[in-house]
């Protein structure tokens, strides 16, 4: 496919307005809870950090099952993901949950590496039990135009992931104005990929509304063409519940109630936890407790 002559104006004025609209929902009482329920249930607890150790990853684990010992009727988070060479750990951890787990590879967060190597750690995670793979696209070879190159990395990268489900990454603050944002939201669902995310987290902006409404319409275009269910992760800069609820609006409205699930929707936002965490313990208990009674990991 010829994607120079896919890329697609974007209206950012009425965007914005959308987004506007999805913000002045409200959403009270019951339903709120509920709601933020569904958002917990849809986060992919993550470290990604120079810094992890096994114990790290158990504490992680622990608190993907268990994100609040007074609330113990809290849902379990969607996934726990790590590096390629803690998915072994975080699996034993989390075996005969429902907790999955993913693993990030393809040189995260860079993406600058050998397609080989990018291969190789994709079934080094693959082989240690990870569920699911964040990938990372090559955003050099995008800015240079050379969306085949793009397209075939994220073909190969599926095909090494088997039954694995491949998340791909955008790095949307990175990849320029709305209309790249869509071509590259394209290019992934075209090549395979079975959830599309906005960022690593390790650059700045990551997950925005307005971005991520761009990604919601070109999945809902995709889905009237192909007939196929892509899902969508905003990661990055997600940490109040509130925030979240805004998301939901917006998933509700844009994609319809199929997408209201952990299976079609994740948050990349492991703090959120703590803040929706925070809210329900209001909810039920009629005052905020401090954030220092919530552990930061």
């Amino acid at each position: 496919m010829n994607w120079k002559q896919q890329i697609k104006a974007i209206d950012q004025s009425g965007l914005e307005d959308r987004v506007r609209r999805f913000q002045s929902r409200s959403v009270k009482g019951e339903a709120k809870i509920t709601a933020l329920h569904l958002a917990l249930s849809m986060i992919d607890l993550t470290t990604l950090e120079g810094k992890d150790t096994e114990g790290k990853i158990t504490q992680l684990c622990h608190k993907a099952l268990f994100p609040c010992p007074d609330l113990p009727d809290l849902p379990c988070v969607a996934a726990v993901c790590v590096y390629p060479n803690h998915v072994a750990q975080a699996k034993k951890q989390l075996s005969l949950t429902s907790v999955k787990i993913a693993s990030v590879a393809t040189a995260f967060p860079s993406g600058n590496s050998d397609r080989n190597q990018k291969l190789q750690e994709v079934r080094l995670a693959i082989d240690a039990g990870a569920d699911e793979v964040d990938m990372v696209i090559s955003r050099g070879k995008f800015l240079q135009g050379e969306y085949a190159f793009v397209e075939d990395e994220i073909a190969a990268v599926k095909a090494a992931c088997g039954e694995s489900r491949l998340k791909v990454i955008l790095e949307t603050g990175e990849i320029g104005p709305l209309e790249k944002i869509r071509l590259a939201a394209d290019i992934a669902m075209a090549a395979g990929a079975d959830f599309i995310k906005t960022s690593t987290g390790k650059i700045q902006p990551a997950a925005t509304l307005p971005v991520t409404l761009v990604m919601l319409d070109a999945i809902a275009d995709y889905h009237r063409k192909s007939g196929r269910m892509v899902g969508m992760k905003p990661a990055g800069g997600i940490s109040t519940a509130k925030t979240a609820l805004h998301y939901l609006v917006m998933l509700q409205e844009t994609l319809g109630g199929a997408w209201m699930q952990p299976d079609w929707f994740r948050f990349g936002a492991s703090s959120l936890v703590n803040d929706i965490v925070l809210q329900l313990l209001k909810q039920s208990q009629g005052a905020y407790a401090s954030k220092d009674y919530i552990s930061i990991d």
